[in-house]
């Protein structure tokens, strides 16, 4: 006899074991990087070690945490609600609008600036791009197909692309110097760490998160059609229109913090699929806590190549080393089963 899809014990056994790999993860990001800490050192107040542990090192996993969580989760509900294994959280627009915002800003000089405590103006300007684009797609999307989802993400491409030949454009006409913060900021980096940003972040993921938590069985019945959907009592305009607007909201606040850093919402749900099985009660949440261990274990990474190269590579450039090789191998697994 076949077990269960979905059971309260099954749920706390994956829960509880994401939990564990993110919790592992996070002691193993804040308790090493590009210099070795001595805890005695840390525990001293006033010393340089303790500044670094306190304001540079652990609010930048903090950061990594939220933006794998962000990324994850979303990329999870999305490739459920679209039915595609290849949807990415960016694929509404939002990593256009952002990086047209950021490169705005930086064009113009505005970097030095912070225009809100703890906020500086390439993220105030990345995030205002990312929840610009991602209205602007969803009312193309409403408008040209009601509600679908597939004309929404077409709207989302489309955008997208726009917003690339924009930000070529202005790359072209930029000095050096310039084009050398865009290029960084394009390729995703964890650097732009602050405990003022980073409260106000933590509360839109984790409302953003649990929101998708929520609303993961009506997610699951959408996957049934709509028709099926609407017999068993889901708004299905309505929940759409929502899970989208969650996720967009969720992306932008860490994009603008992160910068584009790809791979974590296209590769983690896949991996959660592949371990705990297709029901998005388990697969959300899962991926969420799965999403921040992969992006705490990536910048680690990128950090201690520092000790190697003298340089630190921008995360989202590990994100995509790494991504891609296990992504091509998870797709080859699930092809031989």
């Amino acid at each position: 006899m076949s077990r269960p899809l979905f059971s309260l014990r099954r749920l706390v056994t994956a829960l509880l074991a994401c939990f564990a790999v993110a919790l592992g993860a996070f002691v193993l990001a804040v308790a090493f990087g590009e210099q070795a800490l001595d805890l005695d050192q840390v525990r001293t107040p006033g010393s340089s070690q303790e500044l670094i542990f306190y304001s540079l090192r652990l609010p930048r996993v903090v950061l990594a945490a939220l933006v794998g969580c962000a990324l994850a989760s979303s990329g999870a509900m999305l490739q459920s609600l679209l039915r595609n294994p290849l949807a990415d959280p960016f694929v509404l627009g939002v990593s256009g609008g952002a990086a047209l915002g950021a490169t705005v800003a930086l064009a113009f000089g505005l970097s030095v600036f912070a225009w809100v405590p703890g906020l500086s103006a390439v993220s105030a300007f990345a995030l205002l791009g990312a929840l610009g684009a991602t209205v602007l797609v969803l009312v193309v999307g409403r408008l040209a197909g009601g509600n679908s989802p597939n004309t929404t993400l077409l709207a989302g491409v489309i955008f997208n692309a726009f917003a690339l030949a924009a930000i070529t454009f202005i790359k072209a006409l930029v000095a050096p110097d310039k084009l050398g913060e865009i290029l960084f900021w394009l390729a995703g980096s964890l650097g732009n760490e602050q405990w003022s940003t980073l409260g106000s972040t933590a509360i839109v993921v984790l409302l953003a998160v649990g929101a998708l938590v929520v609303l993961s069985p009506r997610l699951n019945l959408l996957t049934l059609g709509e028709e099926d959907a609407q017999s068993l009592g889901v708004d299905v305009k309505w929940t759409r229109r929502l899970l989208l607007v969650t996720a967009s909201v969720a992306v932008a606040a860490v994009v603008s913090l992160s910068g584009l850093v790809g791979f974590v919402g296209l590769l983690v749900p896949q991996l959660t699929r592949l371990l705990f099985g297709v029901d998005q009660r388990i697969s959300v949440p899962a991926s969420a806590l799965l999403g921040a261990a992969f992006l705490m274990l990536a910048d680690l990474f990128a950090r201690l190549l520092f000790r190697v190269f003298q340089t630190e590579p921008p995360v989202g450039v590990i994100t995509a080393l790494l991504g891609g090789p296990l992504f091509l191998a998870l797709m080859a697994r699930q092809r031989r089963g």
